[in-house]
């Protein structure tokens, strides 16, 4: 008994071994440990690789060609409405203790940082140089310092100011101080870069470097105002800086505008941006399709009902808005849960990955209160949404009205978004068949033990009875007699079942 129940328990502890850490690498990889070592490692030991068929092709040779170019790689982009490092994110830590902004995060808006706001002629203002380094400096204290070490040098220097509006500043009141003071210091050089840009390529670079600071100043200044209820002013500013830079579409100011004009309840003025920027030529964002599925939800949500619409069928007004939140479920399947409250938000990170969990987590962290002062809006998305998912059985493989879902965004997202939070993956995983292999190896393996430890005798009993039925009874020999088989029956006079020999005749 003691063999039995040390030999159970031994058993038992392996296998829950190998369950959780099979379970820990499968949440955080996405994939079976054990499948991805045989796979990787022994079936080419074994020749599986060579022998294995083809897979079959999802397209012909054309298609495929022309899908692989469409695809678009997982590309991170910063978030347009990104929140301000020492009045918003430094100030959750403080109240929670738990870090809002990953690594790699913080890692892409310092590379950002030095695109934006450094150029070839920094070398030539000793302001400039010392706030390249302020910009690689990975301490926030030692950027603070640096950036006063810069105005010491300078008190024009725009992108100190910069720096410490967006880290020193503990308010928005602080942080608008701040960018006032970089607004009217980028101005100057602004005006001066424009004067002399056309002498040499470092002069161009330099008012390139002077247009994004001047840029990213009056869009943060308009975000200060919008967080501090003057919308309109806010507004007013994204309206100028749009008209003024023309050409810096690719920094989505329009998503900013959007938002300040849903606050408003300005519908009539989302539509007209919507037309112009929810177009087939231009990329698209969560902000875009969700913002248009809202609009049109808005004209019928207040007197939709599910137990209406399924006995008369839905009106013309109503399938358009179906259809455009099933287009907006399709370009982002993460959102619905978040806006429905299935699930918590966090703050948003500083950069999203499009179709991803990050920017589901930014676009309804700003846009919920937009959905829930449309009276109906929300129901009308919690009676509709999961309808998307059969239009598109696999997402992964085609599209309806946007390319297929990439299949990289789990693991950027878990770069992107804290470790507190829980990925939303899309499409779901079914768990690999190791995981459940173990856990039952695991649980039968404890219930032997536990059996062998309660009931000692009886379990020895059926132990030996178990391998009595896999195990060959090596004190009998049946029908082998002088190496020829012989026939069941009589054989030489001597009945099938006397010719058992004992052991003394052996």
């Amino acid at each position: 008994p003691k063999f039995y129940f040390a030999l159970t328990v031994t058993s038992s502890f392996i296998s829950g071994l190998i369950f959780v850490f099979e379970w820990w690498h499968f949440r955080k990889y996405g994939t079976s440990f054990i499948e991805q070592v045989s796979v990787s490692h022994l079936r080419p030991l074994i020749g599986g690789a060579e022998n294995s068929p083809p897979a079959p092709a999802a397209f012909s040779a054309g298609e495929n060609e022309t899908s692989r170019q469409n695809m678009p790689e997982c590309k991170v982009w910063r978030n347009p409405l990104n929140l301000f490092r020492g009045a918003e994110y430094s100030r959750y830590m403080w109240v929670t203790g738990k870090e809002p902004l990953t690594y790699y995060d913080m890692n892409l808006s310092a590379q950002d940082h030095q695109t934006f706001f450094t150029c070839d002629t920094d070398a030539l203002r000793p302001s400039d140089t010392v706030m390249q380094k302020a910009w690689r400096e990975r301490n926030p204290q030692a950027r603070i310092k640096a950036a006063y070490q810069a105005l010491e040098l300078n008190n024009d220097c725009a992108t100190a100011y910069v720096l410490l509006a967006e880290e020193e500043a503990t308010t928005i009141v602080d942080a608008e101080k701040y960018f006032k003071q970089a607004l009217k210091a980028g101005e100057i050089i602004y005006r001066k870069s424009q004067n002399c840009h056309s002498q040499s390529p470092q002069h161009e670079a330099q008012l390139r470097r002077d247009t994004n600071v001047l840029v990213y100043v009056k869009r943060r200044l308009a975000m200060c105002a919008r967080k501090l209820g003057r919308i309109r002013e806010a507004v007013k500013m994204m309206r100028d800086l749009m008209k003024e830079f023309p050409l810096l579409s690719m920094l989505n100011i329009h998503e900013n505008l959007l938002e300040a004009l849903l606050e408003l309840q300005a519908y009539a003025d989302v539509q007209a941006v919507l037309a112009k920027y929810d177009d087939i030529s231009l990329p698209k964002s969560a902000a875009i399709c969700y913002t248009a599925a809202l609009l049109k939800a808005r004209a019928v949500s207040e007197r939709f009902s599910p137990e209406t619409a399924s006995k008369r069928g839905l009106s013309t007004a109503e399938i358009n808005a179906v259809e455009a939140i099933h287009r907006a479920v399709e370009f982002n399947p993460h959102v619905p849960k978040y806006l429905l409250e299935m699930k918590s938000l966090v703050l948003p990170p500083e950069h999203i990955l499009k179709r991803g969990d990050s920017e589901a987590v930014a676009y309804a962290f700003f846009h919920l209160q937009h959905w829930k002062r449309i009276e109906g809006a929300l129901n009308l998305l919690h009676c509709t949404w999961e309808g998307t998912f059969r239009m598109i059985p696999y997402p992964l493989e085609k599209g309806h009205l946007f390319y297929p879902y990439p299949s990289c965004t789990e693991t950027a997202d878990r770069e992107l978004l804290p470790t507190f939070h829980e990925v939303s993956v899309y499409p779901q995983k079914e768990l690999p068949f190791f995981i459940h292999f173990t856990a039952g190896l695991c649980s039968f393996s404890a219930m032997l033990a536990l059996l062998t430890h309660q009931f000692p005798e009886l379990m020895v009993v059926f132990a030996k009875a178990v391998s009595t039925l896999w195990l060959p009874n090596p004190w009998s020999v049946q029908g082998q007699v002088g190496g020829g088989l012989e026939q069941p029956g009589i054989v030489e006079g001597v009945p099938a079942q006397d010719k058992v020999l004992k052991l003394d005749d052996l």
